[in-house]
């Protein structure tokens, strides 16, 4: 079978296909429930390999009790264990919850840190996760790439990538600045919705015409 062919956009394309996302969904944000930089940065790496409505079921009660690092610490290790079991890979994700609420406590003062090498050092958080949080919480125009920004990008012809950091380095460089800012959240919501995984909504989405997916169906 003969791989898909993929046509990379231009420039202009690249603007057009931003303004539509922009002017379908102005204020795009994130499906994760939060109330602060912290109980943020909780869900995110509560969120690895889940989905946001789990995560969104279970963090409600956890941040009813505790929506800071010193609260999260006085619950322990076990309660949160318990608040996140029915998220995958939940006793893993527990500790390093608690672990890297102890770090905010010690190094930070309790405060989330806005540098990006801050936050990689936190239990949990890696280069994804520090990218949400440096968008989501501090309005920086970073893009985590995730499974759906992936496939978005390499299908559409938007920023084609072998890996997520090669994605990541092409979406910075080709998305225009007016956009870079809410890029993150377009780009997961039409992975999500539209551009998925297994059977792509083509006939449902606003930017088709543009895409450079030479398989796309139109019907």
């Amino acid at each position: 079978m003969l791989p898909v062919r993929i046509t990379p956009l231009k420039r202009a394309a690249i603007d057009e296909f931003f303004r539509r996302l922009s002017q379908a969904n102005p204020e795009p944000k994130t499906e994760l429930e939060y109330s602060n930089p912290y109980t943020l940065l909780v869900a995110v790496v509560l969120s690895a390999q889940a989905t946001d409505v789990g995560v969104n079921k279970a963090t409600r009660a956890l941040f009813a009790q505790a929506d800071n690092p010193s609260a999260m610490l006085a619950l322990g290790e076990a309660v949160v264990r318990d608040h996140v079991k029915t998220i995958g890979l939940y006793k893993t994700k527990a500790a390093n919850v608690i672990k890297l609420s102890e770090i905010l406590v010690q190094k930070h003062g309790g405060a989330v840190p806005r540098r990006r090498e801050d936050l990689e050092e936190l239990p949990g958080v890696g280069r994804k996760t520090a990218n949400v949080v440096l968008n989501t919480a501090f309005g920086e125009p970073t893009i985590a790439v995730d499974t759906h920004i992936f496939r978005v990008s390499n299908r559409t012809g938007l920023a084609p990538g072998k890996d997520v950091e090669a994605v990541e380095q092409a979406l910075l460089k080709r998305v225009p600045k007016q956009w870079r800012l809410n890029a993150h959240h377009w780009l997961i919501l039409h992975g999500r919705y539209v551009c998925k995984a297994r059977k792509p909504d083509c006939p449902a989405c606003i930017v088709r015409d543009l895409c450079g997916f030479e398989a796309k169906v139109l019907e």
